[in-house]
């Protein structure tokens, strides 16, 4: 849509639901997580809210974007560069360290929901819900390609390391341009993985089944690995890829943790150094009577004069 505001386009999201009131708008969830995970450039950006109350229709306007990254890859033949690939998955671990930093998990995690333009940023928190909630989570989430063996085995018994799950499904897809775990059915989508990756240990299997009151047993599978073709990605990357789609949630990546893994030593780098530089010039900004005095070492010269040392 076009704002008449800025002359600027804008996506409209036209919410399904029908609403009675403003209070019910405002505890909406996806409302809730926008509010509090924006500004952040990997997030999707909520410009307004616009309910008619009247109608009890609900619009979101959102920053627009080219594409997803379905979209991108769908009837795509030559391979994403390397550097491209890097960058898309650096970004999208830096949108779930941030959103899992402020205690909310995403729930469905998949390359319709995540779009791009010149930067990425993951966006549709309509399945969201804070860390801090109440488990089993009853609801249907996540849509099964991308569904983590915790979610299809359990009652509801599960977490943030979902999306990591999700997320090493995306990277795969965008280096081969097929997807990981194309089950057909729950039961299909378990043997899919397990081809891939092998049955896991008893231990594991019995943590899932205190949380379940399915009675499950699974014939032994050494697992095959990533299946081929993978397009240029290297060894460094091979190895992120499996450490997010391991099977125990417990041993799983976190997405803080990816992001200092070595497949990103470039961009974590320099991150830390645009970060730093930034700290430094804040406070150089900042000297001058910003600082409360207790923050400071006051000490006397040899020659009586005061000298002034910021405690770091």
């Amino acid at each position: 849509i076009l704002s008449l505001r800025d002359g600027k386009y804008y996506a409209c999201k036209c919410m399904k639901q029908h609403f009675k009131s403003i209070e019910q708008v405002n505890n909406l969830s996806e409302i809730q997580a926008l509010r509090r995970l924006s500004p952040h450039p990997n997030i999707l950006m909520l410009h307004e809210v616009v309910f008619d109350k009247k109608a009890g229709c609900l619009s979101l306007i959102c920053e627009l974007m080219d594409m997803n990254i379905y979209e991108l890859i769908k009837g795509r033949r030559k391979p994403l560069p390397e550097k491209k690939i890097k960058n898309y998955m650096y970004q999208l671990c830096k949108s779930l360290d941030h959103i899992h930093r402020n205690g909310i998990f995403h729930r469905d995690v998949k390359p319709e929901n995540i779009l791009i333009k010149n930067t990425l940023k993951l966006a549709d928190f309509g399945s969201c819900r804070t860390i801090y909630s109440k488990q089993p989570y009853t609801e249907y989430i996540s849509t099964r390609w991308y569904r983590a063996p915790e979610c299809l085995l359990t009652n509801g018994y599960y977490s943030y390391k979902m999306d990591i799950w999700s997320a090493g499904c995306v990277f795969y897809e965008i280096t081969s341009f097929q997807p990981l775990f194309p089950g057909s059915n729950d039961l299909d989508q378990i043997s899919k993985i397990h081809d891939v990756i092998g049955t896991p240990a008893n231990r594991t299997l019995n943590k899932f089944k205190q949380s379940t009151i399915l009675n499950f047993h699974f014939p032994f599978k050494k697992g095959k690995g990533i299946p081929p073709p993978v397009h240029n990605l290297s060894a460094k990357g091979l190895t992120l890829l499996y450490a997010m789609i391991k099977y125990d949630p417990d041993e799983r990546i976190a997405a803080h943790q990816a992001l200092q893994h070595p497949y990103f030593q470039e961009l974590w780098a320099a991150d830390t150094q645009a970060l730093a530089t930034h700290k430094k010039v804040r406070l150089l900004e900042n000297t001058v009577g910003q600082v409360p005095l207790h923050l400071w070492q006051i000490s006397k010269g040899s020659q009586g004069e005061v000298i002034f040392t910021w405690k770091h």
